[in-house]
């Protein structure tokens, strides 16, 4: 078998050409398969990561409207929360939040912004961090006071290279002019959900925007993440109840929506991967025509071998070695070569770099297994050739 092996590395070095030719369809197949797989898997970990910090255990609940132009059928108010927490267990908090357009001004620039007014713990619960400055207190929320939280990209915008925390900004909210102080500027996040952010206090919204106002959505926390889709049924549950209207809320829980996405992406994973492992089987047709030309080139060498006493499982063994070693080859430069794309691609993407095993491990012994099976067929030839009529037709 050792001496198979040195044979056929001497073949390949001596048609170096036509084996390159060859290898290239099984490295681009396997480097397909490779990639695919491995952005499937960074883009799911980053949601993963990313729905981990804002916390698998929330449940996001907004206002639905049976038509457009008609009120909520349901209204978020102290009273709606009070019940709330008492027909649903394994809650933990209840979250009010409210949304405005914003006009944010610093000298002669200007940053126009969706606003949200935040109650007491929303940063934590939604697991955002700050770079710098501290979260609103508690007098913030119970005196109204016109402070605010800023993402890091309306920072640059306004500040470019001065510090944001303590600075002043004139802010338009529903033609009212106000002057807020900075006091935070949340961390850089690697998608956008939070770089164009601006929190306000909700006691601010409810004391000078719109007093007693009702919430535009709500998030609630669970006991655990474990229990966050039992939950969520039972909030749909209760709202249909009191409103009449399946569609008066609509009610999402964190962790139906990863799981939803990952069902998604590896069935695309799955189709593109697919898809690229077609390129190997081209690449396999290619060794089988290439290997059908050597055994033709290769006729007198087979007589001989058998002329001196080469058995037909020989001759078999060594042109199924040649065929192998061709797209064994192909499949680890192609596993480090898709690796290589694969770590460039995640680091300009800003996604975690991931490469599954199964994936690596899959490809390579796919690779090998074409090589036999396309190989078989010209290696089977082979061993079947007269030595008489193979010598004589040289």
């Amino acid at each position: 078998m050792f001496d198979d092996l040195l044979f056929a590395l001497r073949n390949f070095r001596r048609n170096k050409i036509r084996s390159i030719l060859s290898l290239l369809g099984i490295i681009i197949g396997v480097a397909s398969v490779i990639v695919i797989t491995s952005l499937s898997a960074g883009a799911t970990q980053s949601i993963k990561d990313s729905y981990a910090s804002a916390g698998l255990d929330l449940v996001r609940v907004s206002a639905g409207f049976m038509q457009r132009g008609r009120n909520a059928l349901v209204t978020f108010n102290d009273t709606f929360r009070e019940n709330l927490f008492d027909a649903v267990s394994n809650i933990k908090t209840i979250q009010y939040i409210n949304s405005v357009n914003t006009t944010l001004s610093r000298g002669d620039t200007t940053v126009s912004a969706n606003a949200t007014a935040i109650e007491q713990g929303y940063l934590e619960i939604n697991g955002i961090q700050l770079a710098s400055g501290s979260d609103f207190t508690v007098s913030n929320q119970v005196l109204g006071q016109q402070k605010m939280l800023i993402g890091s990209e309306i920072a640059e915008g306004l500040f470019e290279d001065e510090n944001p925390v303590g600075q002043k900004v004139i802010v338009i909210i529903d033609n009212a002019t106000f002057n807020f102080e900075i006091v935070g500027v949340l961390e850089e996040s690697t998608g956008s959900s939070t770089n164009n952010a601006v929190f306000v206090p909700r006691g601010f919204y409810n004391k000078k925007i719109k007093p007693s106002a009702t919430a535009n959505s709500i998030i609630v926390q669970c006991v655990s993440q474990e229990v966050a889709a039992t939950v969520a049924d039972h909030i749909q549950q209760y709202i249909t109840f009191v409103s009449g209207s399946e569609y008066a809320a609509r009610v999402t829980s964190m962790q139906a929506m990863l799981e939803q996405f990952e069902e998604v992406n590896g069935t695309v994973s799955l189709i593109l991967s697919g898809i690229a492992a077609i390129s190997l089987l081209v690449g396999g047709i290619g060794i089988m025509n290439i290997m059908i030309v050597t055994v033709t080139e290769r006729r007198r060498e087979i007589g001989i071998r058998k002329a001196l006493g080469a058995s037909p499982n020989v001759i078999r063994t060594q042109f199924l070695i040649e065929s192998a070693l061709i797209t064994v080859l192909g499949g680890i430069i192609g596993i480090c070569l898709g690796i290589g794309i694969s770590l460039l691609a995640a680091i300009i993407m800003g996604n975690a770099f991931a490469i599954p095993f199964t994936a690596c491990l899959i490809a390579f012994v796919f690779s090998a297994g074409i090589g036999i099976f396309f190989g078989f067929s010209p290696a089977s030839r082979a061993a079947k050739l007269d030595p008489v009529e193979a010598l004589a037709s040289e």
